[in-house]
């Protein structure tokens, strides 16, 4: 079978993209002049020329002699084993771009929570030494699009677990940032996630892996590939420093510093005075614990916080752990992927401050049988985010957080989790004023 190791490989081929949302429209234009491009959907009104799935579609990819797949479209579905069965490689153009790049320029971060986060820290981090870096991946663009210019400067790469089935090779430094439970209607198992997710560790190439110094990461450390480095959590305050709320974020902080030494040589210690002399211009990301508003009456202080970036269980546990000593009412669900909501709702359950949940979609009502599992009545379910937030609201008599963190996706409802975000912003502007 012919697999290409660059985009080199595939001129004069015919190369099918299938799925043609942000990573394909870049492939395309990466190998419109070079390729014969046959362009596949599973949705309609894609744009002209692309062929539905379900319509012919699929026959034409098996006329392909590559195609490119896109990080939505699960590797181990039917029809894409069906390609492989007849012959047609299936890689991704991640991978292409990765063969071709100077893998000693890019640093690869991933993890089922903080990888969005350190990759902001990490190409800040850069900048403050002076440094130029490229965000790129899922925080940023597709690094092949043609009109990004990678040539130079260190390239700061965000993974999704989706993208790491298909890297063949490694780049210079991975960054894993945590494990936990995620997509797994993607993987089809927890144990497949996690072995999805940490083979960009395993991937040929020499390169350092940083993870935290943890046990779930010394427990799987026979999992690891790479030259494997612990990395303790910073203790110098440097996460408030930056605007960042939270104790998981000194894990962030730290993971990001090890990852620009590994990059640049220099010292961790002279990053962090870099870095805190310009802390105060740093821009946390939106829909991580950003304060949207707050208001006062009759002395109680109620904050709205958007954490709508947690599309999982982890990163709602820890967000919740940020409010432990305060009252909260917490909105979460939307699309079912098919996540073990118990652990959240024995958190939840365990809390010892006031607490409501307000569910919404597929995912909610799951999260809402797990707690009454765990008996215990916290829950009401919204059918739109201004029930929600209005739940919220009137529950929080004596002050405490409004907080959006869904613990599941926004697929069906929201066409993104920014887009639920915004969503939750306008509701709590037109309500606070």
């Amino acid at each position: 079978m012919f697999r290409p190791t660059g985009f080199a490989d595939l001129a004069g081929k015919r190369v099918g993209i299938f799925g043609y949302g942000v990573e394909g429209r870049a492939a395309a234009a990466r190998l419109r002049d070079v390729a014969q491009l046959v362009l596949v959907d599973d949705h309609p009104g894609r744009g002209p020329g692309v062929l539905l799935s379900s319509e012919g579609g699929l026959d034409a990819l098996l006329h392909c002699d590559v195609v490119l797949k896109s990080p939505g479209i699960p590797r181990r579905r039917p029809d894409v084993v069906d390609l492989d069965l007849h012959g047609v490689a299936v890689t991704s153009a991640l991978n292409l771009w990765l063969h071709e790049t100077d893998r000693a320029r890019v640093v690869a971060l991933t993890g089922t929570k903080g990888k969005s986060t350190t990759t902001a820290l990490t190409s800040f981090f850069l900048h403050c030494l002076g440094q130029e870096s490229l965000r790129l991946g899922n925080i940023g663009q597709p690094p092949y699009d043609p009109s990004i210019d990678t040539s130079r400067g260190w390239l700061v790469l965000e993974v999704s677990s989706f993208q790491c089935v298909d890297l063949e090779v490694a780049p210079g430094v991975v960054v894993v940032t945590s494990l936990g439970a995620d997509h797994l209607d993607w993987h089809g198992s927890l144990a497949q996630y996690r072995d999805d997710k940490l083979s960009l560790t395993r991937a040929e190439g020499d390169h350092r892996t940083l993870v935290p110094d943890t046990s779930t990461f010394h427990q799987i450390e026979n999992e690891l590939g790479g030259e494997l480095r612990y990395v303790e959590s910073d203790t110098t305050h440097l996460a408030a420093a930056l605007g960042l709320i939270g104790a998981h974020n000194n894990s962030n902080v730290a993971l990001a510093l090890a990852a620009v030494e590994a990059l640049t040589g220099t010292s961790v210690d002279d990053v962090r005075t870099a870095v805190a002399a310009q802390a105060f211009t740093f821009e946390p990301l939106r829909g991580r614990l950003t304060l949207v508003a707050s208001e006062e009456a009759d002395g109680a202080i109620i904050r709205y916080v958007d954490d709508g970036l947690a599309t999982s269980v982890l990163p709602t546990m820890a967000a919740l752990e940020v409010f432990d000593d305060e009252p909260v009412a917490l909105i979460a669900g939307g699309y079912d992927r098919g996540v073990d909501y118990e652990e959240l709702a024995g958190a939840l359950a365990g809390r010892q401050q006031p607490t409501t949940v307000i569910t919404m979609g597929d995912a909610g009502q799951r999260l809402g049988a797990a707690l009454h599992r765990h008996r215990v009545d916290l829950g009401h379910h919204a059918a739109t985010m201004l029930e929600a937030v209005e739940i919220a609201r009137a529950s929080l008599n004596v002050g405490g957080v409004v907080l959006l963190s869904p613990a599941a996706p926004s697929f069906g409802a929201y066409r993104n989790w920014e887009e639920r975000s915004e969503d939750f912003t306008k509701i709590v502007h037109s309500l606070v004023g």
